[in-house]
């Protein structure tokens, strides 16, 4: 893969998303020159005596303590010169005073990520470090030397210091690193990779580590995973509804029209694309049979008794039909799996306005992110070119960008937002299992004929107990500052753990998503096969043979018993006439992705590898790629 060429300006989503698993970068030459310029700027700077923060002073709350021109204690009666340099050690320990982290290592996709992007904002020029600063760092990426950075540490203010300072200690020779695989020094990784350790000049300490790399990193990964779990959610949702024999009328585009959020009309339109050649979808009410236990002589040829149902219906009696005359001039009366009523549940028909306001949330994050992967983030900001500056601070000016808090506020509309989408997911599951709510399917998706299986009932648990632990975790990390640095830093964004919180919540959002789909699956063939049963009963017998699987008409010798005859006839021809009912084409290729994964239900077996396997699935990427492959869009 051709390297990713940083500028400074030019940094993507999907840039630094490659660089993280694994493309190599390189430094627009252009852009070193401005921060050359920069660099030989600071320099001067401190030929000339001027006091700048964070060069020739502390950080933080010792801002008010300047440098001198030696240590204090080469002034001792006798003292021989000790050779150190006061501003290189300042930056020194800058960072191995500030590489404190606890907790397990980052992945390595983070780290990789976290480092394209403090190198592409030093390339902005206006942060100090030297050119061959800054290309030991690029060589140290390239190399693949991912430093060892544990997940806790930050507070979003002054940026991602703690973390940053355990990216840069590697570069100095310290810390730890994982390299080809394996976790050693920081020293003996540059030593294999053929790297030295790098010396740190003016300010080069807080560039390095003064930023907010983390959180936008990871931030970044998690939009990336999220944007797929939308697309693998809408797809989810569009084969419950084919489980279900769903009403399109909610999806309409003049629907959607009327009130225009982004992210609605675009999962209104997905869904009538998902759906698009269902002729499950809007199947007259009374064509759907609903689910009864298999009996021996449930079925009349030897095909038809390895199903693992039944079927039937109610019949609706004419004294019953009064006020209702117009609706069974349209429907026939018959009572099956579909009730008879113009509008599905909310976890059915408000798709597009929970999973658009989704979409709609992530919109706003990716916004935050596209700016902020090209902003400058550390302190002081320097301006080399500032020509009409009367004296340094007007050049070298302290500010804030390293505040999180822009990344913060929208990564948590991001913990919200997750937790919202697993939550209609995990609904909908539920209302696919329990026979109250499922439209005449089995109870949790069995036949348990012998009342011994239990089905998917435990999947719902499983997605149940993943929800709640999604929303525990999504109070927001912001609105709870804990200030630094005694007070200097007296108000910090937490956007780190905000950021952190989100990588980890989208992964869960994705399982629970694969049992939705894990459970439609099923729902989806038990549908289709009941109301193809039907339809092959319809095909081979006569209206006396359908009737047995009607409940509620007259005996042979009573009253009406030959309307109720016609009526059934009626319902005979119409599936009769019917073609093989069938999901729509994107939701089928879906279905034929997990049946090569995962079988048919039939009777009870273990059902963890195949929940894991579904974890897989759509965790890959794999069953949206599927789709794609066969319909050209997910």
């Amino acid at each position: 893969m051709k390297p990713i060429r940083l500028d400074g300006h030019s940094l993507t989503r999907d840039r630094l998303v490659a660089v993280a698993h694994g493309a190599q970068v390189e430094l627009d030459p252009a852009a070193l020159q401005a921060v050359a310029r920069a660099a030989d700027f600071l320099a001067e700077q401190v030929r000339r005596e001027e006091p700048i923060y964070g060069v020739s002073t502390g950080f933080g709350s010792n801002a008010d303590k300047l440098l001198g021109a030696h240590p204090l204690r080469d002034e001792l009666p006798g003292a021989a010169p000790s050779g150190r340099s006061l501003h290189e050690e300042l930056q020194r320990n800058l960072i191995v005073t500030h590489a404190v982290c606890v907790g397990e290592p980052m992945a390595p996709e983070v780290v990789r990520a976290m480092l394209c992007i403090r190198i592409n904002t030093l390339l902005k020029g206006h942060s100090g470090i030297r050119v061959q600063t800054l290309q030991a760092l690029a060589a140290m990426l390239n190399a693949g030397i991912v430093p060892v950075v544990p997940q806790l540490g930050s507070v979003g203010a002054s940026g991602d210091l703690a973390p940053l300072s355990h990216l840069a200690i590697v570069l100095l020779g310290g810390g730890e690193a994982f390299f080809q695989g394996e976790r050693m020094p920081g020293a003996e990784a540059l030593r294999r990779a053929g790297l030295v350790p790098v010396s740190l000049s003016y300010k080069e300490g807080l560039a390095l580590n003064n930023g907010t790399a983390q959180m936008l990193a990871m931030g970044v990964l998690a939009l990336h995973r999220l944007e797929q779990m939308l697309d693998t959610a809408d797809l989810a949702a569009a084969m419950t509804l084919d489980a279900f024999a769903g009403r399109l009328g909610a999806f309409a585009e003049e629907v959607h029209a009327l009130r225009p959020h982004p992210g609605q009309v675009q999962v209104a339109a997905n869904l009538r694309r998902l759906l698009a050649g269902s002729t499950l979808a809007d199947i007259p009410y009374h064509l759907v049979p609903r689910f009864r236990p298999w009996l021996p002589a449930s079925w009349d040829t030897g095909e038809a008794r390895a199903l693992r149902f039944d079927i039937g219906w109610d019949w609706v009696p004419a004294d019953q039909r009064h006020g209702r005359e117009k609706f069974y001039q349209r429907f026939l009366p018959f009572r099956g799996g579909k009730k008879h009523q113009p509008q599905d549940s909310y976890s059915l028909r408000c798709i597009p306005q929970v999973h658009g306001a989704v979409r709609d949330a992530a919109a706003q994050a990716r916004r935050v992110f596209d700016i902020e992967l090209n902003a400058v983030t550390d302190n002081p900001l320097v301006f080399p070119d500032k020509a009409d500056a009367a004296h340094v601070e007007e050049q070298v000016i302290s500010a804030g960008h390293f505040h999180g808090m822009p990344l913060a506020l929208a990564l948590g509309y991001l913990k919200a937002a997750i937790p919202t989408l697993a939550s209609i997911s995990e609904r909908r599951l539920n209302k696919l299992v329990d026979p109250a709510t499922n439209d005449g399917l089995p109870a949790f998706l069995i036949g348990n004929e012998d009342g011994t299986e239990s089905g998917h009932m435990i999947v719902q648990y499983t997605a149940a107990a993943i929800v709640n632990d999604l929303a525990s975790r999504a109070h927001p990390a912001s609105v709870f500052s804990v200030p630094t640095s005694a007070n200097a830093e007296d108000h910090v964004s937490m956007g780190a753990n905000e950021a952190r919180h989100v990588l980890a919540m989208v992964e869960d959002l994705g399982k629970v998503l694969a049992l939705e789909l894990y459970t439609a699956a099923q729902a989806l063939d038990l549908r289709r096969d009941m109301i193809n049963a039907a339809r092959a009963l319809a095909r081979r017998a006569d209206a006396a043979a359908l009737a047995t699987k009607v409940l509620g008409g007259p005996a042979a010798d009573a009253p009406g018993r030959e309307r109720f005859l016609a009526e059934v006839e009626a319902l005979r021809a119409q599936l009769a006439q019917a073609d093989a009912f069938h999901p729509g084409a994107a939701v089928a290729a879906a279905h034929a992705c997990i049946r090569q994964a995962v079988p048919f239900l039939e009777r009870d077996r273990a059902l963890d590898g195949e929940v894991a396997a579904m974890v897989r699935l759509v965790a890959s990427g794999e069953l949206l790629r599927a789709v794609h492959e066969a319909v050209g869009h997910a």
